[in-house]
């Protein structure tokens, strides 16, 4: 990922955030070349605002000006664009793998995302127990499907995965310990794997903050 080309797509995105993440996973994984502005969320560029005024990341512009503003359909973008050329990725395709990633990747947005959330900024420990119980069954979910295969939907990494997983450290993080005790053994081997991949290491580089040159 470059940082300033204005041939390439221009993506603005927050380190640790888990739906840039994904995005920016899912863009190295088809090797697609774009440039990087990484952004402060409490002081916003301009440029960025311009281009999607909700302003959440990622935001991925191309060079059309096209705008591409929600996590999920960057990575399908990327997967369009680089399936064609790459054997294993053109796999990710398949109506049989695609659509269960879609299909959990939706569960984990609209389900276990909000869930997430409360766990992860609670300060009473009772309640932050309470709100991780309540997170439990998609840690289940996940953990079945993982008891069978290397990863959620085969033995090789799917959309799935890499749309999940910043999602699942996220929730391993707030109690690793608790996390690492749980009964969730397969879970726990999944997410320790994806950890080691080069390309999560990559993205996860820290970048000089873009600063706007508008005002």
């Amino acid at each position: 990922m470059n940082f300033e080309n204005t041939v390439k797509p221009i993506l603005y995105s927050f380190r640790r955030c888990p739906y840039a993440i994904r995005a920016r996973m899912s863009l190295e994984i088809c090797n697609i070349d774009v440039c990087l502005r990484e952004v402060n969320l409490s002081d916003k560029p301009i440029e960025m605002l311009q281009v999607s005024p909700k302003g959440t990341v990622p935001i991925l512009v191309l060079p059309d000006e096209t705008v591409i503003d929600e996590s999920l359909d960057i990575m399908i973008w990327s997967l369009e664009r680089f399936s064609k050329i790459n054997k294993k990725i053109h796999k990710w395709r398949d109506k049989s793998i695609y659509e269960p990633s879609i299909q959990l990747a939706q569960q984990n947005d609209n389900d276990f995302k909000p869930l997430l959330d409360k766990y992860k900024y609670c300060t009473e420990l009772d309640e932050a127990v309470n709100h991780r119980e309540n997170a439990e069954w998609f840690l289940a979910l996940l953990n079945d499907l993982l008891e069978k295969r290397s990863c959620l939907l085969g033995d090789e990494l799917t959309l799935a995965d890499i749309a999940i997983f910043p999602f699942i450290r996220q929730f391993a993080l707030v109690d690793y310990d608790w996390f690492l005790s749980s009964r969730y053994k397969a879970l726990v081997r999944w997410l320790r794997y994806l950890l080691t991949l080069d390309c999560f290491n990559r993205v996860m580089l820290k970048q000089v903050v873009f600063r706007s040159a508008i005002g």
